[in-house]
């Protein structure tokens, strides 16, 4: 069993999917063991001693952060916030993203600032590791006071509340934790607060994203490798010369993976009728240089929030302060997600563009790439649909993040609303890769008609891959599995 230490040490992107699709199981390193047992020590000394109210571990919460609380309350004060603000509703967040809420949730508590008992973390641990999956809801979330709503129905079943999935079956959480071996903690002053503050549910998605879109973003240079070379375009705007000169990273590492990728090609070096190539094959390594750009500044961002405590109020045993802030507050965030699905939305753009060029009957390629068109549709119908899907995406390229209504009677008077920037990157993202999917369905069949010419050998062997899963079409076939079994090639490839 391969088994991954949450401890203080920054936790990357990379590493978050290693342990995601490669099964590790959690436990808690002693030095995160220390830092969660010494705050909570901290803290209970503090309430024993401190007169003054402490925001949202002896008062209300939100526009009731004035109200104090008496000791014998406390703890029934946090399992009612849990239970209160349980209010999602829309789809169920898929299990991949619940899967990472957990992760990120029992990362943040480790730090030794959130003042949660050992049991709570461990607990956690123990839904992760047992596959026990809350069930949680895409909506209900303004992405400011932390992600209120998902993060409580994540955090229903530590207290026997809610429903989990478990072996391909939702059940109530009450059922399912004494087969795991876990007792419904009871909570402590501060806990519920600690586990419904933060950016998690935001975090997961920010984070799933950024793994499948540099997987895109590699996949787009391939794919676009393969339909430069079926449109018998030219090498020469990929060259080093001219994309160094504009000194833009994204660009020059986009253009040398074209070149690499055309190494060997017989048809790249066939001598060409045409000075130029359309913009959508001739500025390749600007639009998806652009991409990879944003993506690296998204990433460090969402790798900076991962590895940090984003709950209210955040506590420093060592400087002897509990403050009260804003860490929760899903800004930086959120316009970084938006970002980052108009970036994608112009990846699956271009590739569109791509996908029409090589239907369209020029440079000896037979119209919608059938070699009888006319009784055939051929392939006229996958562009139609790349249009609809990039359309869709184009929508969804409005930034949440410039929106905000206030809530709790004007306590909380300005939200991110990242958690819709979070779910809309989702989607964003499968509508990419079946753009891309497309553009490699027509690829693979514009190639067959440069016969008995090569490509690379990289990009043959990339071919010879994809016909082992997507057949060429001759005569007019039911197409919606084609495009499934590419975009399953393409997600894996």
């Amino acid at each position: 069993m391969k088994t991954h230490h949450i401890s203080p040490a920054r936790l990357t992107i990379d590493r978050v999917g290693q342990i995601i699709d490669g099964g590790y199981k959690l436990a808690l390193s002693d030095e995160s063991r220390a830092l969660i047992e010494r705050c909570r020590t901290y803290l209970d000394n503090k309430m024993a001693t401190q007169t003054e109210p402490i925001y949202g571990i002896t008062t209300g919460f939100g526009s009731l952060c004035n109200i104090s609380i008496g000791h014998d309350q406390l703890s029934q004060l946090q399992v009612n916030l849990v239970m209160s603000h349980a209010c999602g509703t829309g789809e169920r967040v898929p299990a991949e993203i619940v899967r990472l809420m957990l992760l990120l949730k029992i990362q943040s508590l480790s730090y030794g600032n959130s003042g949660v008992q050992l049991a709570t973390v461990e607990g956690l641990i123990k839904l992760f590791n047992a596959d026990a999956l809350p069930v949680v809801y895409t909506q209900g979330s303004l992405g400011a006071s932390g992600d209120l709503a998902p993060l409580a129905h994540l955090s229903l079943p530590l207290i026997g509340k809610g429903e989990v999935e478990y072996k391909g079956e939702v059940r109530p959480s009450a059922e399912v934790l004494p087969e795991i071996g876990l007792e419904p903690v009871e909570l402590m002053s501060k806990e519920g607060l600690a586990l419904l503050n933060g950016t998690q549910f935001m975090s997961a998605y920010a984070t799933w994203s950024v793994l499948r879109s540099r997987h895109l973003g590699a996949m787009a240079d391939k794919i676009a490798s393969l339909s430069l070379d079926a449109f018998d375009g030219r090498i020469d705007p990929f060259g080093p010369q001219v994309n160094e000169v504009r000194h833009h990273r994204g660009q020059i590492e986009t253009a040398a993976a074209v070149r690499g990728y055309l190494e060997g090609s017989e048809i790249i070096v066939s001598p060409k009728k045409h000075v130029q190539d359309p913009y959508s094959f001739r500025c390749v390594p600007q639009v998806h240089g652009a991409f990879k750009d944003t993506l690296a500044y998204v990433g460090g961002v969402i790798e900076d929030e991962i590895n940090a405590p984003t709950d209210n109020p955040t506590i420093f045993p060592d400087d002897d302060i509990i403050v009260s802030a804003g860490n929760f507050h899903g800004e930086p965030i959120a316009q970084p997600m938006d970002f980052l699905a108009v970036a994608l939305t112009e990846l699956s753009n271009i590739s569109e563009r791509r996908i029409y060029k090589l239907i369209s009957g020029q440079r000896g390629l037979p119209s919608f790439l059938v070699a009888n068109p006319g009784v055939n549709s051929g392939f006229m119908i996958p562009q139609y649909t790349a249009a609809s899907i990039v359309s869709q995406s184009k929508g969804f390229c409005w930034p949440n993040s410039c929106d905000s209504i206030p809530s709790s009677q004007g306590q909380e008077d300005h939200v991110s609303m990242g958690s819709n920037s979070a779910t809309k990157l989702y989607r964003v993202v499968g509508n990419t890769t079946r753009v891309l999917a497309i553009e490699m369905l027509n690829a693979a069949q514009a190639l067959e008609f440069r016969r008995p010419l090569h490509t690379s050998p990289v990009l043959e062997e990339f071919h010879a891959a994809f016909r082992e899963a997507v057949p060429f079409v001759d005569n007019d076939t039911v197409m919606y599995p084609l495009i499934a079994k590419s975009v399953e090639f393409i997600s894996k490839a």
